[in-house]
Parts: C-alpha cells; structure tokens; sequence
C-alpha cells in the first residue's frame, strides 16, 4: 500500500529545499509569504542578522478593514501593495521572492504581482 504525505509536509519540504538556495541580505532582503486558510502573512527578513525588516498580513486591523475577505486572491493583491508601499517606505527596493513552498498561482502570484506594481523589483 502506498502512504502518501500530507499536502503541509510537502509544502514545508519544498520550502527547505528552496530556502537552500537563497537568502536575504542587507542588500537584497527576503519577501516571505505565508498563506493559512484563513489569513496571509508576508514579511521582508534579512537573514544576516535574523530580523524582520517589515511585516504586513490580513490580520492587521487596517488592512482587515479594507477587505471583505481575507483569504480570496483580491485580499492577496492587496496585501501586496500593502507590502510594497512599507518596504519603499523604509528604504527596501529589491527582494528576493520567497513563496514558502507554494505553488506559484493564485494568491501568492497576486501578491507577487503586486508587490511588483507598487514598485518592489524581484
């Protein structure tokens, strides 16, 4: 009989496997999103020193406030832009992207998407 693993032990495999390859720096910090059943998380994180640049998620009370949902792919559009305008702000132009493992469709290539928009380069 074949036992197959569970679609979060793949997820967190896959994300080893691609946290390997790349990480963020002084320079060039990392996006990494996250996304729950219920909510999404996205962060930039330089991992020289192991700090959180910026953070932004649908959990957040004004970015909660301007969605009807928060785990559709509108409220990952947003939460892109969102991300975006706090890392400009901070002086963070360039990422590297970090997709934790999931499949680059839907909500995480919306937010991706916009990020992009509102200026972040990755």
């Amino acid at each position: 009989m074949v036992s197959k693993k569970s679609r979060s032990e793949v997820r967190v495999n896959k994300h080893r496997k691609l946290r390997n390859r790349f990480s963020g720096t002084a320079e060039r910090p990392r996006l990494a999103v996250f996304r729950s059943n219920n909510h999404m998380y996205a962060q930039i994180i330089d991992d020289t020193v192991g700090k959180t640049l910026v953070s932004a998620s649908t959990v957040q009370k004004d970015v909660k406030a301007e969605l009807e949902k928060t785990n559709n792919v509108d409220a990952a559009a947003y939460l892109g832009t969102v991300i975006a305008k706090k890392a400009i702000a901070a002086g963070i132009n360039n990422v590297v992207f970090d997709r934790g493992g999931f499949i680059y469709q839907g909500k995480i290539k919306a937010l991706a998407d916009a990020a992009r928009e509102a200026g972040l380069e990755f």
